[in-house]
């Protein structure tokens, strides 16, 4: 399938999910004048890895398109970035963007949402609940190429975010996951996991709860990009392959706890 396609589903009647919404980097023609920054900046932002990740899941929701399009993790009223303030500071536009490719960014964020509804009643008439791994990424070098990292008792390597679900419900799936992977024998070593230290979850999660009223469970699931350099984008393959084996460790655990629903 062609990466201009806005985003890719992997239909399966499991109730596992995986999605990688900032997975894409593609942006579409008539937006393409307007922009005032480079790859390397847009791909800064991204979520690079997270679609590969994603392929542990039989179901899998992966978008190809730059989050410098539409944002899929934000409110519609904010899903296209305005200003700087909207972007991390950045200067994302040469001018100002017409109110028509605005429109079009909008009309996007509206099929994605109606299609990953469609997606959800369809598990949901097969399965009680549903669990959907929410995968991101986060820079923790935002001072620059060379610059110190990120003080590492606020950047969790995995940043687990349940702020929007009800955890009276959830906790034991929550914590399930949790424990699995940080005890997951990461290249021999533990991960640092912990829980809304430094994201709560997004508009995607928040919506997923809301519209199906407690029946589904988003992990909004965030790596530091540990991985990979940010800066110049250079990915440490066998440390995304690794990440993606302890994502995959964790599965069985959660469908377990999914099961005592």
């Amino acid at each position: 399938m062609s990466h201009s396609a806005p985003w890719v589903i992997q239909q399966s009647p499991s109730p596992f999910v995986a999605a990688a919404i900032h997975d894409g980097h593609h942006i579409r023609s008539d937006l393409r004048p307007y922009i005032a920054l480079s790859n390397d900046a847009r791909l800064r932002e991204e979520d690079p890895q997270t679609g590969f990740w994603a392929a542990i899941a039989p179901t899998s929701i992966v978008g190809r398109r730059s989050r410098f399009e539409v944002d899929l993790n934000r409110p519609r009223e904010r899903c296209v970035y305005i200003h700087p303030a909207d972007a991390w500071g950045l200067r994302v536009w040469n001018e100002p963007l017409p109110e028509q490719i605005i429109e079009e960014s909008y009309a996007l964020y509206d099929s994605f949402y109606a299609e990953v509804e469609r997606l959800y009643e369809t598990l949901l008439s097969q399965h009680s609940h549903l669990v959907v791994f929410d995968l991101h990424t986060y820079n923790h070098r935002r001072k620059g190429p060379y610059a110190s990292f990120e003080d590492e008792l606020e950047n969790p390597e995995v940043n687990l975010g349940t702020g929007t679900l009800d955890r009276s419900k959830w906790s034991g799936l929550i914590d399930r996951f949790k424990q699995d992977l940080s005890d997951y024998s990461y290249l021999s070593r533990r991960l640092d996991v912990r829980e809304n230290v430094k994201f709560l979850g997004g508009q995607f999660a928040s919506w997923s709860h809301q519209k199906f009223e407690n029946r589904i469970c988003v992990l909004s699931i965030e790596f530091k990009k540990f991985f990979m350099d940010e800066w110049t984008g250079e990915v440490d393959v066998a440390q995304s392959e690794a990440i993606r084996q302890a994502l995959e460790s964790t599965v069985n655990g959660v469908c377990e706890e999914l099961s005592r629903l």
